[in-house]
């Protein structure tokens, strides 16, 4: 598998295309920061890694969005996943099997995210320095994955299970479990989740508009990213 890695204004940026299996995910840390999020490899040191996976989770949940990108090919990733960082979006793909998720944190990825509770990835990840987010759908499965020890977990598909609702439902009798809610999400419905409980949301089509993206118009990218920054940013400063 191809895998294309870039420094971007302090980041380290791994993107898919079209016919590859899956994708790393990217992150940018506070640049207060950036000494400690660049760093590659796994050293021996566990408050090292608790404090990366920290740092990392807070980001997360400061911004309150993630943004899942498709592309047609790696170029076009790269160059459509600057625009979002550029304006403090997390940019993430997918893993599916602990070799995909070794090969993305050898190019640089700063965490993980899965559709399912892959338990090998889980292990393996748990206690480096790269935060794994596992997807769940069922209360079971949401607390089967946070025993097993995940710090937060990916609701997906969370619009068809019932949206915003949904979310409010799993965070009455898990309260502690911090949760990302995914699939099918708009620009508007992003303070509704976070008024709901989710400590973030995933943007896919909502910042990676396809009809911009096919004639590689990355200023329509980047004002969509900077809204859904704007908008993630309001809604965690007025429920969380």
């Amino acid at each position: 598998m191809a895998m294309t890695m870039a420094g971007v204004g302090g980041t380290a940026l791994c993107a898919r295309g079209r016919g590859l299996r899956s994708a790393s995910c990217n992150y940018s840390l506070p640049r207060s920061s950036s000494s400690l999020s660049l760093r590659r490899g796994r050293d021996n040191n566990p408050h090292t890694h608790s404090l990366q996976q920290t740092l990392t989770l807070e980001a997360i949940q400061k911004s309150g969005v993630i943004a899942c990108l498709r592309a047609q090919s790696g170029e076009l990733a790269l160059e459509t996943a600057r625009e979002a960082l550029d304006e403090g979006i997390s940019v993430a793909g997918t893993v599916l099997t602990s070799e995909d998720a070794k090969r993305a944190e050898l190019a640089g990825a700063k965490f993980l995210m899965s559709p399912a509770t892959v338990k090998d990835i889980l292990d393996s990840f748990k206690d480096g320095p790269i935060l794994y987010i596992p997807g769940a759908m069922t209360p079971t499965e949401v607390l089967n994955a946070h025993a097993l020890g995940a710090k937060i977990v990916k609701i997906y598909p969370v619009t068809v299970l019932g949206g915003e609702q949904y979310i409010r439902a799993l965070k009455s009798p898990f309260r502690d479990i911090p949760m990302v809610a995914s699939q099918g999400i708009t620009m508007d419905s992003v303070e509704l989740y976070i008024s709901m409980g989710a400590s973030a949301v995933v943007l896919s089509d909502a910042i990676f508009n396809k009809s911009a993206m096919s004639i590689r118009d990355f200023g329509v990218i980047k004002k969509l990213a900077g809204l859904a920054a704007l908008k993630g940013a309001a809604a965690v400063e007025r429920w969380l």
